[in-house]
């Protein structure tokens, strides 16, 4: 971002202006001179060997204005070897800072003895001690009415504690330790206010896996119960949103949090060693915060990121060199609106990207534009200006192609980026902050529009300072707020710069957290196996939604910094995709043997999905065709169709020309001819009726014809000799036999066609019993229930 000129010329900004920053300087020529004059370089070194460090925890209110007191309470600690003696705690106020660069100068050396500290408030405004011992800590507060400040003009001053008194070994009154801050006044509204949009992101780490329950309800599985403490009463989360209902604030969120804790307040499980999972128990905390958060964001405007906030570039500098990246980034922000949508029950905003720290070069500009947001948040310190313009620029800066480029300001986006754990360091971001809003808006008197974006991921203690400064600063004179949409649309200032940074130009320390090539290779793998199994399914959505879903997680700016986590994510995904896929395979088969010229070889298919499968294809292949066909010709195919937790077996005919054993190979495909699993390969022996063996089967038909000639010609004669004894008349009444006697009329010989052929019979008595002589040649039926 443009710096404002270390000396505000006429050409910049109007004469008034001119001549206060002129007076402010005057004014503070009696200060300069006032500045406690430490002893000589004797002294001065003596001093800074045995240190006091001044906390300031406490600055209230944070810009005080006419008729207020200014409280500041803290705490000194003798961090020397001797004892401090005469010690008193007294503020000082120094000079005004009229340029952006000289507050960042004051801050870089808060606590330096070596630069001046100030004129005294003195009198009854400090807090004496008697004695101050080594290593111990004393708290001090002090209040003082605002008037006896004697504060000039309005603007940035420089303001500080020191601790002041000597030791056995400097025996004289000297500054030991001082820590300088800034005090904003401007006591009456300004002439001219800047619009600031700040946006309170809400985004988390990955939490949810991509395995799910086998049940109708496929109860989500948790990566672990983090997100819980997050969302907690005093978690990070549950303190952002706490603190951020009660904000004029851009909520901008990601669409996989949501997700995440509305899994979270159903049934869940979260993930154990190895295959275990335990049942989750943070039901009512996820349904307590998402309540808050529904009523906190009703009438404000949200910013939704694409699903599982992808880092657009990582995906811009590796990804696109692989095939199918992009859509990934075309889905997440397909199903962002839909997902803000059902929990939230509010519309947001989709326009935007938002890549890390604001960061870009060509390519990610493409990329970052490539799923439909035309509107990019980036930061000054990359689209830096080039104009020498005096004054910070509104953040609209539109680039070409339709597209706008939202510069958000590099000193208010990070001035809470550091650890502020303690109430020191966090009060000294409070007052930074709002001395840098100040001074901007002192810059000139033209309206602008500026946009804070902070990290994605504030902490408990990050949270808690922006929360104060954005209080102070709404209430303030200088400043009222705006939403993230009407900053975009604000009329860009014409002498802002629109240059796009080269890719060079690219922060080498942000690059080094970018996920690898090798990453996107990955995902591209696994998105190739889901496509292919996923045909097969009756109902894709079981299947398609949480690993697409998960596959969004792998592309998460969340991983950077976190390689090792990454890579253990992706690797989950994969073989979790893999072991569903090999619930559907094929039953490995044991050597078959045909004693005859035909049979029908089995071969089974197991689905131990929940859900049926269809869209198969079984096709089972010969290797020596010439031996053995497989329904007349090389191979034959069957469509397949298996219901959830059943096998199928598949029948095919088959036919021997030759003795001897000859391999055979089934495999799946699916429909449009891929291959489905790993293959099944087992043998076939054929060996064909011998004729011993056909003599002895043809003796026994001969044997069979021969007894019942024998029969018949019993049963003839023993009818003539019964009418012979019976007499002409007895045969006259009744010269035919009851049916079914012996020797009726109609009886015939059993006729040759009417006996076993061993030559045409598709399954022989000789043949095994697990391979042929069970199996029928209908078709199959629905299949068998696989026990488990």
């Amino acid at each position: 971002m443009a710096e404002a000129a270390d000396f505000q010329g006429t050409s910049a900004s109007p004469v008034r202006r001119w001549l206060r920053r002129t007076g402010g300087l005057l004014a503070g020529a009696p200060l300069l001179a006032g500045l406690l004059q430490l002893p000589a370089a004797g002294p001065a070194q003596a001093a800074s060997s045995d240190p006091v460090s001044v906390s300031v925890d406490s600055l209230s209110p944070s810009a005080p204005t006419d008729g207020d007191t200014l409280t500041v309470s803290g705490t000194v600690t003798n961090n020397g070897k001797q004892a401090v003696t005469g010690a008193h705690v007294g503020l000082r106020v120094g000079r005004m800072l009229n340029t952006r660069s000289a507050i960042d100068g004051v801050a870089q050396h808060s606590d330096d003895l070596q630069g001046g500290t100030g004129t005294e408030v003195g009198g009854k405004y400090e807090e004496k001690f008697s004695k101050l011992a080594p290593g111990v800590a004393e708290h001090f507060s002090i209040s003082v009415p605002v008037d006896k400040l004697d504060l000039g003009d309005d603007g940035v001053y420089e303001f500080g504690v020191a601790l002041s008194g000597q030791t056995s070994a400097q025996p004289w009154d000297q500054v030991l330790g001082v820590q300088r801050t800034f005090l904003p006044w401007q006591p009456a509204e300004a002439d001219t206010k800047t619009k600031t949009t700040f946006l309170w992101p809400l985004i988390s780490t990955v939490h949810m896996t991509a395995r799910t329950g086998a049940g109708e309800l496929q109860t989500p599985v948790f990566l672990n119960d983090d997100l819980a403490k997050e969302i907690a009463p005093g978690g990070r989360l549950a303190q952002m949103l706490e603190l951020g209902k009660d904000l004029d604030v851009t909520w901008v969120i990601d669409p996989d949090l949501l997700a995440s804790v509305d899994a979270m307040a159903g049934n869940y499980r979260v993930q154990g060693d190895g295959n275990t999972t335990t049942a989750g128990t943070h039901q009512a905390v996820a349904k307590q915060w998402l309540a808050g958060l529904q009523k906190a964001v009703a009438g404000k405007e949200v910013v939704a990121l694409p699903f599982a906030d992808p880092d657009l570039a990582s995906l811009a500098h590796s990804g696109t060199s692989v095939t199918g990246s992009l859509s990934h980034l075309k889905d997440a922000t397909d199903v962002a609106a839909t997902t803000v949508k059902t929990v939230l029950h509010v519309t947001p905003d989709t326009d935007f990207a938002w890549p890390v720290e604001g960061a870009v070069d060509p390519s990610i500009m493409k990329v970052a534009t490539s799923a439909g947001a035309d509107r990019v948040i980036a930061r000054s310190d990359s689209l830096q200006e080039t104009a020498g313009l005096s004054y910070t620029p509104s953040a609209a800066r539109p680039v070409g192609g339709g597209t706008t480029a939202v510069v958000a300001d590099a000193r208010l986006s990070t001035a809470f980026d550091g650890d502020l754990t303690k109430a020191d360091s966090a009060t000294l971001a409070v007052q930074e902050f709002l001395a840098q809003s100040l001074e901007l808006n002192a810059q000139t008197d033209e309206q602008r529009s500026i946009v804070v974006a902070p990290q994605r991921m504030p902490s408990a203690s990050q949270a808690q300072a922006m929360a104060t400064a954005l209080k102070a600063l709404q209430d303030e004179t200088w400043s009222q707020s705006q939403n993230l949409t009407a900053a975009a649309k604000a009329k860009p200032d014409p002498d802002a710069t629109t240059r796009i940074p080269s890719t060079s130009a690219y922060p080498s320390s942000l690059r080094k957290q970018e996920l690898p090539r090798t990453a996107f290779e990955q995902i591209a793998r696994t998105q190739d196996k889901l496509d292919n199994f996923k045909v097969i399914l009756s109902d894709q959505s079981r299947v398609v939604t949480p690993f697409g879903r998960a596959i969004n997680r792998e592309m998460s700016t969340s991983w950077r910094d976190r390689s090792t986590e990454a890579d253990s994510f992706r690797g989950d995904v994969e073989n979790w995709l893999d072991e569903l896929a090999d619930q559907v395979k094929l039953i490995d088969k044991s050597e078959t043997k045909l004693s005859g010229r035909s049979a029908t070889i089995p071969v089974t298919v197991q689905n131990n999905l929940v859900q049926p499968v269809n869209h198969l294809v079984l096709r089972l292949t010969s290797t020596n065709p010439t031996r053995l066909k497989i329904g007349g010709k090389a191979y034959y195919e069957q469509r397949v169709e298996v219901s959830g937790g059943h096998s199928q077996s598949v029948k095919f005919t088959t036919s021997a020309n030759a003795n001897g054993r000859v391999s055979v190979y089934a495999q799946l495909y699916t429909e449009d001819g891929q291959e489905y699993g790993d293959p099944v390969q087992f043998d076939v022996k054929v060996t064909e009726v011998t004729p011993t063996v056909m003599l002895v089967i043809g003796g026994g038909v001969l044997l069979l014809v021969l007894a019942g000639f024998r029969m018949y010609t019993q049963r003839k004669r023993a009818a003539a000799r019964q009418a012979e004894d019976d007499g002409p008349d007895a045969a006259g009444e009744d010269t035919g036999e009851k049916p079914g006697n012996p020797g009726a009329p109609g009886d015939r010989l059993p006729e040759e066609s009417d006996a076993p052929s061993g030559e045409d019979d598709p399954e022989q008595p000789s043949d095994p019993a697990p391979d042929t002589a069970p199996e029928s040649a209908d078709p199959s039926g629905t299949g068998e229930r696989v026990d488990r």
